[in-house]
């Protein structure tokens, strides 16, 4: 698979190998890119990238030094055969020689696994770093898919505890840089795939470019087995775990019971540590007006990964009939009843599209968050809310609104929008925004439009005003 994206991460990663001598850190879910871009990264150097498997202590090291014997051969140590690492220490050490001249990488992924056989192993790795600090050449990488307890190697009680000059969490693709998976799409499909498989590499390199979106879905998700059903079914029961609650929970959301009362009632259980486990996880986030605090009591909750929503949402209507095998039959209706579930993800894509305007300064100055709003009661919502920050007061300065339609008329959806915004507080300098899937018409010089060739482009496409 052809590497793409991660370009910051990329930079970050040869920062710390230039100029840091201590460790780094890499985590993220299973599925997210984390091994790729350690293989790109290692290119042209000397790495050891080991990965481990939960074996017994002394297999993993049998296994670990004939990687190192692969790696850098000649040596006067028979690694391969006879005289394999007996302890980590040993290990480390005999890395640390090695790279005294020629700087060499070590990198261990999935190392909650290795701590599976050896729980000291982040201590030992202190107690190495003490012993060699300023002598070597060997950079350490960590790199692991068990997302809390990597980032609790971070925590100040942990033996690494400050030896991390770099840590990276890895999230899935955005619409922008999903596109780099898809470049043999026209933006509209580009939408409608990153809708389908979020914004996973892995599910993304799955689908066939060179077949329709309909001939897609039959073989990737409606035959017994189809491989984006199977890999929903492995985040439901692998990465949320929790002895089937969290499962459970995801289900209730999909299901339309978003509120913390609601969910604790379809699920029958205190709810609390799952959700916030889900939401570490990405496979969950809440949702706030973008004007109130974290604190606020006005959320609901929604699946974050567009896979899962698709599977427990859309495809779930047709689950028995295609495990009955009539996938063929269905395809067409399934296809035709994910409209709204593409406009939910359209709206997602619409924020994110918006945020990385902010980001480049493409919305004015001093942005400093975009997201929905609404009134109690769900009243008056608005897709997409930009607030600035020009003092101590937050102000709005965009409002927006995403269609999933071909072609939008602007001026009527403006109207609609002054009127919500009014409730809002909006000013007399606030701009408009509309989105739609490939035309936005009957604008003035106070909107923006956008269309998913502006939103799923690789490259950043300045805003337009609708006159333009």
């Amino acid at each position: 698979m052809k590497f793409v994206g991660r370009r910051e991460e990329l930079e970050r990663l040869e920062r710390w190998w230039g100029s840091s001598p201590r460790f780094a850190l890499i985590w993220g879910r299973r599925r997210v890119g984390k091994t790729a871009l350690i293989s790109h990264f290692t290119g042209g150097k000397r790495a050891v990238f080991y990965t481990g498997r939960g074996l017994p202590a002394a297999a993993e090291l049998r296994s670990l030094s004939a990687r190192v014997a692969a790696v850098i051969p000649d040596l006067r140590r028979d690694l391969a055969g006879a005289n394999p690492y007996r302890d980590w220490d040993e290990a480390l050490d005999h890395l640390a020689e090695l790279a005294v001249a020629t700087p060499t990488l070590l990198a261990l992924d999935e190392f909650p696994e290795l701590l599976k056989s050896e729980p000291a192993l982040p201590g030992i790795l202190r107690a190495f770093w003490d012993r060699w600090e300023g002598r070597t050449s060997l950079k350490v990488l960590l790199c692991g898919s068990a997302v809390r307890t990597m980032f609790g190697l971070q925590d100040s009680r942990e033996p690494l505890y400050g030896r991390f000059d770099l840590a990276v969490q890895l999230h899935p693709f955005l619409p922008f840089e999903s596109a780099g998976m898809l470049p043999d799409l026209n933006s509209v499909e580009r939408a409608k795939v990153w809708a389908v498989c979020g914004g996973m590499p892995l599910h993304l390199s799955m689908w066939d470019q060179g077949r329709s979106f309909e001939d897609n879905l039959l073989e990737l998700a409606c035959r017994p087995g189809a491989p984006l059903r199977l890999e929903a079914e492995f985040v439901l029961k692998t990465e949320a775990g929790e002895g089937g609650l969290a499962e459970a929970v995801l289900h209730a959301v999909a299901q339309g019971s978003t509120k913390y009362s609601e969910i604790q009632t379809a699920v029958g259980a205190n709810p609390t540590r799952t959700l916030e486990r889900l939401e570490e996880l990405r496979l969950l986030r809440h949702v706030t007006p973008v004007t109130e605090s974290a604190r606020t009591r006005r959320k609901y909750y929604a699946i974050a990964d567009n896979l899962l929503a698709f599977h427990l949402g859309p495809l779930s209507a047709y689950a028995e009939e295609i495990e009955l095998g009539s996938g063929e039959r269905i395809v067409a209706a399934l296809a035709d009843a994910t409209s709204e579930h593409f406009g939910w993800a359209f709206e997602e894509a619409f924020r994110a599209h918006l945020r990385r305007l902010a980001v480049a300064g493409l919305l004015g100055d001093r942005v400093v968050k975009v997201g929905p709003w609404w009134r109690g009661g769900g009243q008056d919502e608005i897709d997409a809310v930009v607030l600035a920050q020009p003092e101590r007061t937050r102000i709005p300065v965009l409002v927006g609104e995403a269609k999933w339609a071909k072609s939008v008329n602007a001026n009527r959806i403006k109207t609609a929008l002054i009127a919500k915004a009014a409730s809002l507080g909006g000013g007399e300098e606030l701009r408009y925004a509309v989105a739609a899937r490939e035309e936005v018409r009957y604008g003035d010089d106070e909107t923006f439009a956008f269309t998913a060739a502006d939103i799923f482009a690789s490259e950043l496409v300045p805003p337009r005003l609708c006159t333009e």
